[in-house]
């Protein structure tokens, strides 16, 4: 069963300075938990019953057996799954030339857990295995992100570092960012290799990081000049650009 210690000590993750702290953070549901097995060390897992007897392969320092209740009591989710899993936060090496041998994503200060979640399923599904985030781009081990991967979490590298210096370490290489008044995308050269930036919701990309981007892109609206929204959402944006570069390929 679960003690309140360990109640306690699983819903601390819900906050950035505990999973910092522990460095762990919590993945619930068979699917999601069964997708991170494997590619990050599990720490603690609490399944029903039935969970556990359908997992007997399952690999971590500590497993446990609960009830329904003593689920929902840890559960951060409004509707709590059959298994719930902490697992040690990923420590990768910084890989400063991903961008010259590879596609790679950059966010600058993307806010929204949700946002963020499915800007990593969608690498993950477009094969851009590295995203660069700045430090004011939120976790992404927050327990709404985690959910929000799908699992994908298990396959893409995030490193939060400092754009700018990144960037100006970057020599020669393609920084894309998408701009009101940039070049049509489908009428643009597109790279294999490189850097795609993408902006805050708010503000899009800083005038900081603008000035050093090279390529200037536009996903243009349909028809032409016709009044339409203001902007796409940063993680449709995503989807639609990342889309474009592979399908050049």
């Amino acid at each position: 069963m679960l003690s309140k210690n360990k109640i306690k000590y699983i819903r601390s993750l819900e906050q950035k300075k505990h999973r910092r702290e522990e460095f762990a953070f919590l993945a619930e549901g068979s699917k999601l938990v069964g997708d991170l097995q494997g590619h990050l060390h599990c720490k603690m897992v609490a399944g029903t019953s039935q969970w556990i007897a359908s997992h007997p392969d399952f690999q971590s320092e500590e497993i446990i057996e609960v009830s329904r209740e003593e689920l929902s009591k840890a559960s951060l989710l409004k509707t709590p799954k059959d298994v719930l899993a902490v697992y040690s936060l990923p420590d990768y090496p910084f890989p400063n030339d991903a961008p010259k041998k590879s596609l790679c994503l950059a966010l600058d200060d993307v806010q929204d857990p949700g946002n963020l979640g499915t800007i990593i399923r969608i690498a993950d599904w477009f094969g851009i295995e590295h995203i660069f985030c700045s430090q004011g781009t939120v976790d992404a081990f927050n327990p709404k992100t985690v959910q929000a991967t799908m699992g994908a979490l298990a396959r893409i590298q995030l490193h939060y570092c400092d754009l700018g210096q990144l960037i100006d370490s970057l020599e020669n290489v393609p920084i894309y960012g998408t701009f009101l008044n940039g070049t049509d995308m489908y009428q643009e050269k597109l790279s294999e290799t490189g850097l795609i930036v993408m902006g805050n919701e708010g503000n899009g990309i800083s005038a900081e990081i603008a000035q050093k981007i090279n390529r200037k892109i536009l996903i243009p609206n349909y028809p032409k000049g016709c009044e339409t929204s203001e902007s796409l959402n940063v993680a449709v944006a995503t989807a639609i650009v990342c889309s474009e570069f592979r399908r050049r390929m």
